[in-house]
């Protein structure tokens, strides 16, 4: 779900096996994407996974960095990435900014470990953003420090 001139493309690593189910991007019960994007005010209401493509009218995209479904993320192989898609993306669709919902997104499509927030790289005029993963398995970092982030983001985003 993309379109020219949008805010944000927000990158997850690939659809887990209930987003796949689903036909949504980050539908997991438990992954916090879609509550962090409306507390960190992206979108002006809670929005359920099924109502993906509403992003488009908040000025905001999803798409994976990997398309291969998997059980977890640890399942993927450095070829099921592509960073040149990213590229392409940046390039002729302009968006403001791409966030990489996880250091492991930007890892598998770049080859580099990045830290959190803006990235000196950037992709023709479209900036990069590291997020924390909003997985379940990523459970260890709090909800108040990836809302700290989303707003940093959404602050940069506007």
């Amino acid at each position: 779900m993309l379109a020219p001139g949008l805010r944000v493309v927000f990158v997850g690593i690939n659809p887990g096996r209930v987003s796949a189910a689903a036909h949504a991007h980050f539908a997991n019960p438990r992954n916090d994407f879609w509550r962090l994007l409306h507390a960190a005010g992206f979108t002006s209401r809670l929005l359920d996974p099924q109502e993906q493509f509403t992003l488009l009218d908040e000025g905001i995209g999803v798409t994976n960095a990997a398309y291969r479904t998997t059980p977890g993320s640890g399942d993927l192989r450095k070829g099921d990435f592509d960073g040149t898609r990213l590229e392409r993306i940046a390039l002729e669709l302009s968006p403001r900014w791409l966030a990489f919902v996880g250091k492991e997104a930007y890892r598998g499509a770049f080859g580099e470990r990045p830290g959190l927030g803006v990235q000196a790289r950037t992709l023709g005029e479209t900036r990069l953003f590291v997020l924390p993963s909003t997985s379940p398995a990523n459970a260890a970092v709090p909800w108040s420090e990836r809302l700290r982030w989303f707003r940093q983001l959404a602050g940069s985003a506007v």
